[in-house]
């Protein structure tokens, strides 16, 4: 019996998260990364095309950067906006939203086609996600500054593997390790360009009122980890 599809709000804002089957890590070198993230923004359109066909029918990787080229330079036609993103070795997190009907679920779709470039590289068949991704509506400004902080103090885990229990014992030395780590929007975020193609971040911009004010909440974030600051609501954090 087909699964029922879900229904997603055109202009509501979504927290997603999928992870490797079996707890398994989905990225094992930086290629990997980078081949997500390209997909990111690739896959974020009403065309059709694989990329894995540009290369093979036109002519390699510069086939798929010219299509780039031309998808940033003509009139926007995304699926969904993506606010921002993390991956982590065995999952990733995205705060997008919804911005054509059933953006989401196509976005996602092709986003799955990272499991047959994943098992060609590793000569492997079968699933690489444990499942259906997850998703939970944002509501409130508590929970869009809660997952923002939340996606983007992720790879903190790789830092300071305790601190989601609010056992960070130097935030200040996390805070500029943070900066290190490359497969995210944070950067993007505090002025330092790395991927600013893929995420549209006008919105946090705009919530928090300038890059400096988005440095700052994560900053607090983390800081409040050290400080044993347990918040009591539910924030639209999936783990």
């Amino acid at each position: 019996m087909p699964r029922e599809l879900r229904k997603f709000e055109i202009g509501r804002i979504y927290h997603l998260i999928n992870r490797g089957v079996d707890q398994r890590n989905i990225f094992l070198k930086n290629q990997d990364y980078q081949r997500f993230i390209l997909g990111l923004e690739f896959f974020n359109s009403r065309d059709a095309a694989n990329i894995w066909e540009l290369i093979v029918r036109e002519g390699g990787e510069d086939a798929v950067y010219d299509r780039l080229r031309r998808q940033r330079e003509k009139e926007k036609d995304f699926l969904v906006e993506i606010l921002a993103f993390v991956l982590m070795p065995s999952h990733f997190h995205f705060i997008v939203r919804e911005i054509t009907e059933a953006g989401i679920t196509a976005f996602m779709r092709k986003i799955g086609g990272y499991v047959s470039y994943f098992n060609k590289q590793n000569q492997r068949v079968g699933t690489l996600f444990q499942g259906r991704y997850r998703s939970v509506e944002i509501k409130d400004d508590s929970q869009l500054s809660a997952v923002f902080n939340y996606v983007h103090t992720n790879p903190v885990e790789l830092i300071e593997p305790g601190w989601k229990d609010f056992k960070v014992k130097n935030p200040d030395r996390t805070v500029e390790r943070l900066k290190r780590y490359r497969w995210s929007s944070y950067l993007d975020y505090i002025g330092e360009t790395n991927f600013p193609f893929v995420t549209s971040r006008e919105f946090f911009l705009n919530f928090f009122g300038n890059k400096e004010k988005c440095a700052g909440s994560i900053r607090e974030w983390i800081l409040s980890k050290g400080r044993s600051i347990r918040p009591s609501l539910d924030l639209g954090i999936i783990e």
